[in-house]
């Protein structure tokens, strides 16, 4: 597996890390944990070194299987992890909590359900408009001091925000949704990054699953699968995008992959300070999303995906709007 730098600050990770997000929250039940447990091991033993959870997921769920899927294999992997919520008595409604007394308690909850002395690197999930990010810096800085986190990352961060928290504490890393699907950190955040020195792990890398064409124009989901409320994900949203599905498919036929293939392919030739982070639950998903790492594509054919994509009008948006009010700030 190829490793890859994540920014001037960040540690060093395989190209392709594995988001755990899916084997507990998000789309449908949790997978078995004895299930979730091998398949993380599976992806370290071919070469993943880069593993993203957090607290947020279940809740707390998702930590604790990632601690001891990871625990005999501690000292070989990066344990990516975020704070940022509380949450309502039924542990469904989640809201913003970053203030700096809170930050300490997940951290310390979060070092208990991943199995380690110290987290590698943390994320705010969400910003937090009620706490000025200097001051979430400033607590992430003195956890460093303090030997409990190495490195700070932010999510789905606004350029102001990223520069304001970079000056106090440095930024290594900057996770946000990006793929052939949705293009716009290209605009404003990823010169940023560029700028600063900071790495980028964008989420949903294969547009949760719709990049992969296994996700027909009329497909249903269930009503504890996240997709069922994302306005990208209806009907007729799905049907006036398989164009770009079409278009993976025409490039991957004549390469000879995968679709998915392609499109993390795309990603990792964009910068090599892009990590992706593609999840997901099976095997063989897992065996052909790090093929993607031995795909080249070459000058040409980059340049003919960007000429296709300028023609392509995606329909939808990517997030209901009172999740869409969280991100950009």
């Amino acid at each position: 597996m190829q490793k890859r730098l994540l920014g001037q600050s960040g540690p060093e990770v395989s190209a392709l890390g594995l988001g755990c997000m899916g084997l507990s929250h998000g789309y449908g039940p949790a997978t078995d944990r004895r299930e979730a447990i091998a398949l993380i091991r599976n992806a370290a033993e071919r070469g993943v070194t880069f593993f993203d959870t957090a607290e947020v997921y279940g809740p707390y769920l998702n930590e604790e299987v990632v601690g001891e899927a990871l625990q005999p294999l501690r000292d070989q992997v990066i344990i990516a992890t975020k704070f940022g919520f509380t949450f309502g008595a039924d542990n469904k409604q989640q809201i913003l909590n970053s203030r700096p007394e809170h930050i300490r308690t997940t951290v310390e909850g979060s070092l208990r359900r991943l199995k380690t002395d110290v987290i590698d690197l943390l994320y705010q999930h969400r910003v937090d408009p009620a706490v000025p990010i200097e001051d979430v810096a400033g607590t992430v800085r003195d956890l460093i001091a303090e030997g409990k986190v190495k490195h700070f990352g932010l999510s789905e961060a606004g350029a102001e925000t990223i520069r304001r928290a970079h000056a106090v504490q440095p930024v290594a890393a900057l996770q946000s949704e990006y793929s052939l699907w949705w293009r716009e950190p290209e605009q404003e955040i990823l010169p940023l990054l560029a700028e600063l020195g900071i790495g980028f792990v964008p989420f949903s890398p294969l547009g949760k699953g719709f990049l992969t064409g296994a996700i027909a124009a009329g497909s249903q989901f269930g009503t504890d699968d996240f997709r069922s409320k994302v306005p990208r994900f209806a009907a007729d949203a799905l049907a006036a995008n398989q164009q770009l599905v079409t278009l993976l498919q025409s490039i991957a036929k004549e390469k000879g992959v995968t679709a998915a293939q392609i499109a993390l392919a795309w990603l990792l030739a964009q910068q090599p300070w892009i990590v992706p982070i593609p999840g997901t639950t099976k095997l063989a998903r897992l065996e052909e999303n790090l093929a993607a790492t031995e795909v080249t594509l070459s000058a040409a054919e980059l340049h003919n995906i960007q000429q296709t994509l300028e023609s392509v009008r995606i329909v939808g948006d990517r997030y209901p709007a009172e999740l869409q009010a969280r991100v950009g700030r």
